[in-house]
């Protein structure tokens, strides 16, 4: 199984130090820090709770940084939050679908948001069909499942070219020729120079480095502060 092909990156390096955020008034993460650069995979490791999700929000620039700077190339994402920003993909434990829209419109509408134009057919049809929803394309999203709905959130990672991808628990309900066709799309994406970073518990079979969570967990669990 082939998905849609993906442009060379020349990409950035990614490089967090000292970064620290908070939720609800408990810091969740202090002094974080790494270094991702181009053909870069990072799994995110930790228990329920250690800030895999918030970290991956933070880069995405829904959640605000603390302490710390995130360095995209020479630009700043503490400062100057990247959300939407023509360098990444992010997907979530939310499917972003809409539910009376069918699945060909929620891409379509998710690809204008993006970039401001329509993404190709062919690409559509490539991208639908690497994670075997073809037969769903033209059905409204409330009538699928959860895993259905799980690999068509998937499905923008093969719709777009942006080289940082950000997945949270991306294998999450897959069957094997799911898993199969994630790994496969992940893989061509670093041979492209792209840069991944996903928050996960299970083996996708794709190498790369692993930042723990826990290693950044602060001793002061309130900081008023912050609230």
């Amino acid at each position: 199984m082939t998905g849609p092909d993906h442009r060379s990156f020349d990409a950035h390096s990614l490089v967090a130090r000292g970064l620290a955020t908070s939720r609800g008034g408990r810091r969740v993460f202090e002094g974080l820090g790494f270094a991702l650069h181009a053909g870069g995979l990072l799994y995110l490791r930790g228990p329920n709770g250690s800030g895999k999700s918030t970290l991956l929000r933070l880069i995405a620039g829904f959640v605000k940084a603390r302490a710390g700077t995130l360095m995209y190339g020479d630009s700043d994402w503490t400062q100057n939050p990247p959300a939407y920003d023509a360098a990444l993909i992010y997907a979530g434990h939310e499917n972003a679908l809409k539910p009376v829209m069918t699945l060909r419109e929620n891409a379509l509408a998710y690809a204008s948001l993006m970039t401001g134009a329509a993404v190709a057919e062919a690409r559509l049809d490539a991208a639908a069909a690497l994670f075997g929803l073809t037969a769903l394309l033209d059905r409204p999203a409330r009538f699928f499942s959860s895993g259905q709905k799980h690999r068509a959130n998937l499905m923008r990672f093969a719709l777009l070219d942006r080289p940082l991808w950000l997945m949270d628990e991306p294998t999450v309900g897959l069957d094997a020729t799911s898993r199969q066709a994630l790994a496969d799309l992940m893989t061509a994406h670093l041979a492209s120079g792209g840069m991944i970073i996903a928050a996960t518990h299970d083996p996708i079979g794709v190498v790369g480095d692993e930042l723990a969570l826990d290693d950044f967990t602060p001793t002061l669990e309130i900081d008023e502060a912050w609230l």
